[in-house]
């Protein structure tokens, strides 16, 4: 009988063990790692249909995975990857830094490594987790010696699942949260979407890593001359099977039509970062802002995330007298990005928020909407970081937070639920507003003002993101932001119009509010999370690794 797969691979970990060291793994294991890491950003937008290449990267990271001998080069070999794709995933963050905040480029790119490699900590507690739960480290000795490669099984499939999804479930949460890039958001074109509607993005992540890991599992049983049949047909399938729910859910209508469609005008201002608050800045705002608005009617009009940077007790009478009496004439519904406040008992605003603020035709009440996901940093400073964001020449300080659950703004009797630019990268939080509304909105509405981080990939991935927000709760969403990308997603996840970044212009569209709620909105994240964790407890409790404890002999 011809040499097995794992005899070959034991022999190769020998020959590594005299050559490195007993039962290490040369660097440049960890180099590909990086390298598969960093090739995992061409998944993401701008790159069309890049949720295929990210399956494919997948089963390579997961094949990786199962070439380590220990929870620690599990963990390392997670943490490469993970550092690879976030440092070049998220490197837009050194414009805003170092271009509009005028931190030295130094340590502004100081500043993005170092927060890439906290990022990192998350799949590298997922490689490290699913080395522990799937046997692969718990089989081993405490002695470097006892390190052999491991055979990818059933089990291994599903602990690699569940504990990827708790890893990036805990990077979108931890110290508030920055889910930016979580694996799930390369598949809105991709053939795992559908699992949207069912379990959000974590859940699609999950099905992304189990679909990758039964494609290793099945390519690693067909080169093992020892193991035929079942070994490799049935994991096939299953990965198959998977993909191909996939499409087919993304077919099934969750929500239904209801009420009129809405004609809405979403505006883009391109105003410039570096003018946005000087008083020349704000006074062309004022000016640009004032003409678009009126300059003719429709349902809703929305300009972007602050778009006039001041409160409305400070709006010149002339500009709000305008946009009140074009809102009663023409029976348009207004949303307004701008800065909210309390008055103090002395007099003095206190409590400045990051709002927007509805005017409704032939009502004098003013429509508040507070953020209430505030972004670490740019809107509020973490305890012990003062001294870092004096370094950078921003505006915005430490802001108030609106309430988690906020009413919606009504249009013609429609219900409008609002959020601001980075609160709609955080699904749970959308589908728990939506789940504990007395009437749930049919429309989702998001202002951003995204050029803090220039003509760069950034646009490209929060538009992704917003698709995601729509597969996840079946409803239209409609994006008005400063410089880009402003543009209206149907419910489908699908933009249907656009406009160009860095150009001054408006969308005007028809838009079908829906009713129903998705799988998704009723139970957010807690059935992804309740079947990870109930797979990983199994996997401690009855996995190989228990086997193995049983059978080690006392030394």
């Amino acid at each position: 009988m011809a040499e097995s797969i794992t005899s070959r691979l034991r022999g190769r970990a020998a020959r590594a063990s005299t050559a490195t060291g007993p039962g290490t793994l040369s660097r440049w294991h960890y180099v590909a790692a990086l390298a598969l890491g960093a090739l995992n950003t061409l998944s993401f937008a701008p790159t069309p249909h890049g949720g295929w290449l990210e399956i494919a990267l997948f089963a390579m990271l997961y094949g990786w995975l199962a070439r380590t001998t220990s929870w620690k080069s599990a963990a390392l070999t997670g943490g490469a990857f993970g550092f690879g794709n976030l440092v070049t995933g998220v490197w837009w963050l050194y414009v805003s830094m170092h271009h509009y905040g005028g931190m030295p480029a130094p340590l502004a790119g100081a500043a993005v490594a170092l927060f890439a490699l906290y990022l990192a900590l998350y799949p590298s507690i997922s490689a490290g987790l699913w080395s522990f739960c799937a046997g692969h480290a718990a089989a081993r000795g405490s002695r470097d010696d006892d390190a052999r490669p491991f055979s990818p099984t059933w089990h291994g499939a599903f602990a690699f699942a569940s504990a990827w999804a708790i890893g990036e479930w805990l990077r979108g949460t931890v110290f508030t949260g920055f889910p930016w890039l979580a694996s799930g958001y390369a598949q809105v074109d991709g053939p795992l979407s559908g699992f949207a509607a069912i379990g959000g993005v974590y859940g699609v992540g999950w099905v992304l890593a189990l679909t990758a890991a039964l494609i290793v599992q099945s390519v690693w049983a067909w080169f093992a001359s020892e193991r035929r049949g079942a070994a490799i047909v049935l994991p096939a399938v299953a990965a198959l099977a998977l993909m191909g729910a996939g499409v087919l859910l993304s077919r099934v209508a969750w929500t239904l039509p209801g009420n009129a469609p809405l004609t809405v005008r979403l505006l883009q201002g391109n105003v410039k970062q570096e003018m946005k608050f000087d008083e020349a800045g704000v006074t062309a705002a004022l000016d640009l802002y004032e003409r678009m608005i009126t300059a003719h009617a429709a349902d809703l009009i929305v300009t972007p995330e602050t778009a006039i940077p001041m409160l409305p007790e400070q709006f010149p009478e002339t500009f709000g007298r305008a946009l009140r009496t074009f809102a009663d004439n023409t029976g348009s519904s207004l949303l307004i990005g701008a800065f909210g406040a309390s008055i103090g008992p002395d007099g003095r605003y206190v409590d400045e928020t990051n709002s927007f603020f509805g005017v409704t035709p032939g009502s004098r009440e003013l429509y508040r909407y507070d953020k209430h996901h505030l972004v670490p940093f740019g809107e509020f400073v973490p305890w012990g970081f003062h001294w870092f964001v004096q370094l950078m020449n921003i505006p915005l300080g430490d802001l108030a937070r609106g309430k988690p659950v906020q009413h919606a703004f009504m249009v013609h009797n429609q219900p409008v639920d609002v959020d601001i630019c980075y609160e709609d990268i955080f699904g749970e939080e959308i589908a728990r507003t939506l789940r504990e509304a007395a009437v749930p909105a049919g429309v989702l509405v998001n202002a951003s003002n995204l050029a803090w981080f220039g003509d760069t990939i950034a646009l490209d991935q929060h538009l992704q993101m917003a698709r995601m927000r729509t597969l996840e709760t079946g409803r239209p969403l409609i994006a008005a932001t400063n410089t880009g990308t402003t543009a209206v997603i149907d419910a489908q996840g699908r933009v249907t119009a656009r406009l160009p970044a860095f150009t001054t212009g408006q969308i005007e569209a028809k838009v079908q509010g829906m009713t129903g709620r998705t799988p998704y909105i009723s139970v957010g994240n807690n059935l992804v999370l309740a079947l990870s964790l109930v797979l990983i407890a199994f996997g401690f409790a009855y996995g190989p690794g228990r086997k193995s404890r049983n059978a080690r002999p006392i030394r």
